[in-house]
């Protein structure tokens, strides 16, 4: 099992977002049966088997074993990624270009970076074999500024010590790969 799958094709979104096939896949964060499925969602096993076929030939699910009792043998399925996420790809012909965006400091621009960055590497990692790794690398922290002149100060440094690096190893021939960096206002947590 994938830990995120980034869905590409408009068909398999639809079923995957389908209100009964969703709670069937939510049924399957761990392996199940069609009949330990059907005791979870509140259908019976023939109805929850019929959605199993139709997300198994999407790819959603994928079989996880069999077990053989009373001469029965029950097929056990399980998601085929822990998380899903839709590629914006689905909406629109292509994920929104960040050079149409004239504003480089607006949430506007920043979704589009976003967006083409799940478009980008959904489309590398859908392509390459389960067990392959990209050579990713992402940084994920939050800071706090004590005040906006503060929070400049920093993007300078942050944009002068990513332009230094990147002049340092930058190689024409090498392997090109797209850095991004971005901040946010972090959305208050439930409490």
């Amino acid at each position: 099992m994938d830990d995120v799958r980034v869905l590409k094709d408009a068909a398999v979104v639809e079923v995957a977002l389908d209100p009964v096939r969703a709670s069937i896949l939510d049924a399957l964060a761990k392996p199940g049966s069609a009949a330990s499925i059907a005791a979870t969602v509140g259908l019976t096993r023939q109805k929850v088997n019929y959605h199993l076929k139709a997300l198994e030939a999407h790819g959603l699910v994928e079989p996880a074993g069999e077990r053989t009792w009373g001469g029965i043998i029950e097929r056990y399925v399980q998601r085929s990624a822990r998380h899903l996420v839709v590629s914006p790809d689905v909406l629109q012909d292509s994920a929104s270009d960040p050079n149409q965006v004239a504003d480089q400091l607006s949430a506007a621009y920043l979704i589009a970076v976003n967006a083409r960055t799940v478009s980008e590497v959904g489309s590398i990692a859908n392509g390459v074999a389960a067990a392959t790794r990209l050579p990713t690398l992402t940084v994920d922290t939050v800071i706090g500024f004590r005040s906006p002149e503060d929070r400049a100060a920093f993007a300078a440094e942050v944009q002068s010590a990513i332009a230094a690096l990147a002049a340092r190893y930058h190689h024409d021939d090498g392997r090109p790969h797209r850095l991004t960096v971005s901040s946010y206002p972090r959305p208050e947590e439930p409490s």
